[in-house]
């Protein structure tokens, strides 16, 4: 009988344990990326589609390695990068973070984060390595009265420090608080009068769908829409629905009816087009789709874009600024 009993409570005791496993988040979690390897196996790419990302595939290594500039005893600071992200509120915080600190991460030599009062703070406490500017302001702290001179107060105070950023990074955890996209739209347009190159995220994407004009017939911007920012984008400019069987043409319709921006469009392979050519990246990354990923994409690709400017710069020996504007001509 005391044999049975306990037969009985381990028996108990190992189902209680196995109902507690079953509701934890990291079993739960291993059972859906299982399930995902399962699902990946099942239904295997068209081998039709991936031909057709093959043939514009490109060798993104050799591309970094070739704007990389090489770390050089006789340079200053700011000669390898300086970037500004605009972004951050009351409730995002962790976005401009991720992707100011991700350029740091890849090579930049400073970088700005210029953000709500509130935000400020919580950013300066995440890395003493960030400079952080709390100017931007939100509806609830503006009367009606003193919007437009605030307005002028926020991009006096970013204009100052604006001609000595390389790139900026627009979107990351700005939020949807109207007055304070109405600066950040100034602040966009004061930045392609300096023909500063800019990349566009997040809540900028939300901004820029809006109101392209924003970007249409810059160059120098880039959009790093994920599939729900894509497909609004898409329904906007095209007035139709993703076509992901030629998803290539239809990226290349989209940057060419926006006026030569360059669009990242990411998903499992990621296509970017200028609007006259599209390119694959493939390479294998992680199988997680957490928050931040395009958050610190956006800080490296503003890096690459500076990069880019920097090694022009090197070759010509011509101010960055100058070489811009005479690319605009």
């Amino acid at each position: 009988m005391l044999m049975k009993d306990g037969m009985n409570s381990r028996l108990l005791l190992d189902c209680a344990k196995s109902c507690i496993l079953a509701s934890s988040p990291v079993f739960r979690r291993q059972q859906f990326l299982i399930r995902c390897v399962e699902g990946s196996i099942d239904h295997p790419p068209h081998s039709r589609d991936m031909q057709a990302l093959r043939s514009i595939e490109v060798d993104s290594e050799s591309v970094i390695r070739a704007i990389t500039p090489a770390l050089d005893p006789t340079r200053h600071k700011g000669q390898a990068g300086n970037i500004a992200v605009i972004g951050g509120c009351r409730e995002y915080t962790g976005a401009p973070y991720f992707a100011a600190i991700s350029a740091l991460k890849i090579g930049a030599d400073l970088s700005h984060v210029f953000c709500t009062k509130n935000a400020a703070p919580v950013i300066k406490s995440y890395s003493p390595e960030l400079i952080v500017h709390p100017v931007l302001e939100e509806s609830y702290s503006v009367g009606e009265e003193n919007k437009r001179s605030i307005t002028s107060k926020v991009l006096a105070e970013v204009d100052k420090w604006m001609e000595r950023f390389n790139c900026l990074v627009v979107g990351p955890g700005l939020g949807r608080d109207p007055f304070l996209l109405d600066c950040v739209s100034e602040l966009v347009r004061h930045a392609r009068q300096s023909n500063i190159p800019i990349v566009i995220d997040g809540d900028g994407l939300f901004l820029v769908t809006n109101n392209l004009d924003l970007v249409r017939g810059y160059p120098l911007a880039v959009l790093t829409p994920n599939v729900n920012e894509y497909k609004r984008l898409v329904q906007k400019v095209l007035s139709s629905e993703v076509n992901d069987v030629d998803a290539p043409k239809q990226l290349l319709s989209l940057a060419k009816k926006i006026g030569g921006v360059t669009i990242l469009r990411k998903g499992n392979s990621d296509l970017v087009s200028d609007g006259d050519t599209v390119k694959s990246v493939s390479i294998y990354g992680s199988p997680r789709r957490c928050g931040g990923q395009g958050d610190i994409l956006s800080g490296r690709q503003v890096l690459c874009a500076c990069f880019k400017i920097l090694e022009c710069y090197i070759c010509l020996g011509v101010s960055s600024r100058i070489l811009i504007s005479s690319l605009n001509e």
